[in-house]
């Protein structure tokens, strides 16, 4: 199965989407069960009392659920806020982490509260184009409060531009019917998107080859394009390299550990592959499994010398793959990194 390939299905009700890129599994979203806040979606909060030592506060959010924001400046107990969950629970029970940076964002927009400007996506490079989209952003913001700010997102220069203004004056009006609305308990003001709506509004671009709508039972599509086979390995913690190497990927309260092995291979580089092979297969990894927090990363021995070729991998890997800190080499050999997890744990969603 070449090129890029979305596919629509649905699970137990729940929607699920997968993109799959000449036949392997590039990205994941499945809703999850019950109806708990999801990542992206904008409540309206009651900020607590400040937590000393912990750099923030509780809020309290709709359904009885709490958020910790990390952030006490300017915010008092009792003050009612606008938040946007920022990610899953650490654990069943723990606080949702929330930001106060609003983020209203569609398939060819993204409205920014508190970051004023007018932005078009770097990857849009052909200048004819960029004056084009400059210009219908600055005519879908005038008369916006100025400390409005908008990007057009790379999508929008596939697009036509009337369907790029619709888009923007939609997300305009939520924005600024949402940013008033301070008055009463905490509440709900937009729902996080589907699975299939980030599909439509985030896996666009590229444009996909093929677009695979749900249809017959539940899990049938997965099961014809072989995402259900890529989505079992993905449950099992040992990840296959090439060459007979391998690494295990194993979640623990406190944090993921990866463990690098070069198998049955012996010659004098085995450790080198096998290590590259890993730095550059990890990101895709943890963002596919939704893991992250702290991952301390076993390489398979090398001289101390060959390190900074893993550095310049693993860089390069993650600036492609996904956004995490760097942190580098312990005094015991190991390599540590932050990655923020932005989406519920694969385990907790597949079936």
């Amino acid at each position: 199965m070449k090129g890029r390939v979305i596919v629509l299905d649905r699970l137990d009700g729940r929607e699920a989407a997968a993109l799959m890129v000449d036949g392997r599994l590039e990205e994941i979203a499945i809703d999850p069960a019950g109806e708990g806040l999801s990542p992206g979606a904008i409540c309206r909060a009651v900020a607590e009392r400040p937590m000393k030592g912990q750099g923030g506060l509780f809020v309290r959010l709709p359904g009885g659920a709490r958020g910790f924001l990390r952030q006490t400046g300017g915010v008092s107990a009792g003050q009612p806020l606008l938040v946007q969950i920022a990610g899953p629970a650490p654990e069943p029970g723990k606080a949702l982490p929330v930001v106060t940076r609003l983020l209203f964002k569609s398939r060819f927009a993204i409205v920014t509260p508190g970051a004023p400007g007018l932005n078009v996506s770097r990857r849009i490079q052909d200048s004819g184009r960029r004056e084009g989209l400059e210009a219908l952003a600055q005519a879908g913001m005038a008369g916006a409060a100025p400390d409005l700010g908008v990007i057009l997102r790379s999508a929008a220069g596939l697009a036509g531009e009337e369907e790029v203004a619709a888009d923007l004056a939609e997300m305009r009006a939520m924005a600024e019917a949402v940013l008033p609305d301070l008055s009463g308990a905490p509440e709900l003001l937009v729902d996080a998107a589907t699975a299939h709506e980030l599909a439509w509004r985030d896996w666009l671009d590229p444009a996909p080859d093929e677009v695979v709508e749900a249809d017959g039972p539940p899990g049938a599509q997965f099961g014809a394009h072989a995402v259900d086979d890529a989505l079992d390995a993905l449950l099992g913690p040992q990840v296959a390299l090439g060459g007979g190497g391998h690494m295990w990927i194993e979640p623990t309260r406190a944090l993921v550990a990866v463990d690098v092995n070069t198998g049955a291979d012996t010659s004098p580089a085995a450790s080198l592959k096998a290590n590259v092979a890993a730095a550059r297969e990890l990101p895709r990894q943890l963002r596919l499994r939704g893991l992250g927090g702290q991952v301390v990363v076993d390489f398979a021995p090398i001289p101390k010398r060959d390190r900074h070729i893993l550095d310049q991998v693993m860089k390069a890997a993650f600036r492609a793959g996904g956004e995490a800190n760097l942190v580098g080499w312990s005094t015991l050999g190991l390599y540590e990194l932050t990655r923020r997890r932005d989406r519920s744990a694969l385990s907790e969603l597949w079936p």
